[in-house]
């Protein structure tokens, strides 16, 4: 009897190989691949003939003749801006996928969440296939979360939870993490990329066919993206990502997918000692301790649809190796390499023998090309040892020639700043406002308003 022919299956991105290798060739990840048994041809061959005969005709409507789903079927989480990011709430029926470091809050979150829910008169689930009753009750002690509609199970059976959710005894069901789940028929181990996409869609499955919620967690890779099959992020309805510092700092929850709502929302959150709590007002807890000194400069920027003011603090120090050391924290250090050569090229700083370090106060990470004027002109501050005048806010983009270009949403920006009590924004020469104070190129900006000592 010939021995069966295995594969290796990177477990990273599904690449297949006919033998091991330490690194994948498709991703370029060590230690991925792992080994599984692969039909054999007459195997494949029955499977092609038995789904030739078994299917049958579909039956279709016209578009007209169907009736729009409910709209308002959804679960509130008490959290107004995560149902904002959400679309208006958890719908029911949808299947949510959740993702984010080790340690920021997660399990928190979805804990607070099966609270809220469960005190609306709902019946949730939560399935844990990492932790124990007991730890997990812990946890909701800690959180107030006390409810009968709140059920706990422990379980790593993919075939359970998804015969549990079609029961449709529940309208909410999180299940705490995908990567643990395994499928009796599937030989493979948990996490494999197998078990990831047979588990997902069996889950998906039995949630459309009861009308229940399911909110899914998902590990994250060492660089930050979702752990596993990239085909898991097509299956679900919305992908959610939890960033931010898990130590301290601003928490923000956005959704790079959602088919029920925007992507551009960002519900903000900051951990306290009863759970995690929404910030109302992120821009004064953001400037509440902020000294104005050189390298320090207030950026209007916006996070999802949201206006926000952070400071973006700059210092310079002089080198003491050969090769400078250029370091930023919520900033990409690639962009902060850039805006360092258009500095040295178009102004009269010289930066070469430097070391510069960035940070983003509040533990935000900045994708908003404003803030490069604002990261000049703190790095600007910083080498001089001038000051900008109090109460005045930056933001532009900022060209390899030097000039000052127009961003988006101009006038949100400019609102925050007046609730705020600033008096006039540094900004590109393009917004017409009188609240702004109108520059066209960088070496300018730093001429007319780097001049207090």
């Amino acid at each position: 009897m010939s021995k069966p022919k295995s594969r290796f299956i990177c477990q990273n991105c599904g690449a297949s190989y006919a033998k091991w290798a330490g690194r994948c060739e498709n991703c370029q990840e060590w230690n991925t691949l792992l080994e599984q048994v692969a039909p054999t041809e007459s195997e494949a061959k029955s499977a092609l003939a038995r789904g030739a005969v078994s299917g049958k005709k579909l039956a279709t409507a016209s578009i007209n003749s169907i009736e729009p789903s409910d709209k308002q079927s959804r679960l509130s989480t008490n959290f107004p801006d995560l149902d904002t990011v959400l679309g208006g709430g958890i719908l029911l029926g949808s299947v949510n996928l959740l993702a984010g470091q080790p340690g920021i809050g997660k399990s928190t979150l979805l804990m607070q969440i099966c609270s809220n829910v469960a005190s609306q008169g709902k019946a949730v689930l939560y399935v844990s296939g990492e932790e124990s009753a007991g730890q997990v009750k812990l946890r909701a002690l800690r959180l107030g979360a006390s409810s009968e509609k709140l059920h706990f199970a422990s379980s790593t059976s993919g075939n359970d939870i998804a015969k549990t959710i079609e029961t449709g005894d529940y309208d909410l069901v999180i299940v705490d993490s995908i990567q643990t789940l395994s499928l009796a028929e599937i030989s493979s181990a948990p996490g494999t990329v197998s078990q990831v996409s047979n588990c997902g869609n069996l889950l998906i499955r039995a949630a459309k066919a009861t009308d229940t919620a399911v909110i899914i967690v998902g590990h994250v890779t060492k660089d930050g993206t979702l752990a596993g099959p990239k085909v898991l992020e097509h299956l679900v309805d919305v992908v959610l990502n939890f960033e931010g510092d898990r130590y301290g700092g601003f928490k923000t929850v956005r959704a790079v997918k959602n088919r029920f709502g925007s992507t551009v929302e960002v519900a903000i959150f900051e951990m306290a000692s009863n759970g995690l709590q929404e910030v109302k007002n992120p821009s004064e807890a953001l400037l509440a301790e902020r000294q104005n000194t050189d390298g320090s400069i207030i950026m209007a920027t916006i996070e999802g649809a949201r206006p926000l003011l952070v400071e973006i603090q700059a210092l310079v120090n002089p080198t003491n190796y050969g090769y400078p050391k250029r370091t930023a924290s919520g900033f990409d250090l690639n962009r902060l390499n850039l805006l360092i050569a258009v500095l040295e090229k178009r102004t009269k700083l010289k930066l070469q023998d430097k070391d510069i370090f960035i940070n983003v106060v509040g533990g935000l990470k900045l994708n908003d090309s404003a803030a490069d004027l604002a990261i000049c002109m703190a790095i600007a501050s910083a080498a001089a040892s001038r000051k900008l005048a109090d109460k005045l806010v930056v933001f532009g983009e900022v060209g390899l020639g030097g000039e000052i270009r127009s961003v988006s949403s101009p006038d949100r920006r400019i609102a925050e700043a007046k609730k705020l009590g600033f008096t006039g924004a540094i900004a590109p020469a393009t917004i017409k406002d009188k609240f702004v104070l109108p520059i066209t190129d960088l070496r300018s900006a730093l001429v007319k308003y780097m001049n207090q000592k």
